[in-house]
């Protein structure tokens, strides 16, 4: 082998070793990528930014949908629905669960109960609720102003004040939250049931 193969040898060798080090640098980098990627915070984040992070579908997060598609499946015949809370310890796990980016069945995993708790969490978690501020005390001075002739109309048009990915939530939550009161028969979750339980959760009352 004459020395100029034995240069281009050389050459390709080294080029293949440089390459073969800027893989095993990127490496950690991308597990690190990888990593952060999963452990995404989706509880306690406004709906705003979650949009942004392309984690709403249809102005709903994408978690709310997984938990009331599997509650909708699963749990609208069950007695005590939302009134009988999840052990915090199991609601807690499978909120981290689901933030760490694990794709399994996590719902099917965990009782009833832990799942309704949850969804109950992520709305109160809302960092300025899922009606905000302004909007409740728009809606409490109509119903100081209007006693027993509440219109549904002006009610409408506060709502529609709302954010847009707020609205929508809201919207899809009382399509289901109207589901389960459909089954009140069986589950005892009746409309005022269910504004006592989520009213809390809905409205922030500080």
């Amino acid at each position: 082998m004459g020395a100029g193969a034995m240069t281009i040898c050389h050459n390709q060798a080294a080029v293949l070793v440089k390459e073969d080090m800027k893989k095993m640098v990127q490496i950690p980098m991308l597990r690190s990528r990888a990593v952060a990627a999963k452990n995404t915070k989706i509880f306690g984040v406004s709906l705003l930014e979650l949009r942004e992070r392309g984690l709403v579908e249809d102005g709903v997060p994408l978690v709310v949908q997984r938990m009331v598609e599997h509650l909708s499946k699963h749990a609208l015949h069950q007695e005590g629905l939302f009134r009988v809370n999840g052990s915090v310890r199991a609601v807690e796990t499978l909120k981290l669960r689901l933030e760490s980016g694990d794709d399994e069945d996590l719902f099917s995993e965990s009782d009833l109960c832990t799942v309704s708790s949850l969804l109950k969490r992520y709305l109160r978690d809302l960092p300025e609720g899922l009606v905000n501020l302004t909007v409740q005390q728009k809606l409490i001075q109509h119903y100081q102003d209007s006693g027993d002739a509440v219109s549904w109309w002006v009610i409408k048009d506060l709502l529609h004040q709302l954010p847009d990915v707020h609205h929508s939530l809201l919207r899809y939550l009382c399509n289901f939250l109207t589901l389960v009161e459909r089954n009140h028969k069986e589950n005892r979750m009746t409309a005022h049931n269910l504004a006592t339980v989520f009213g809390p959760s809905v409205f922030k009352l500080t």
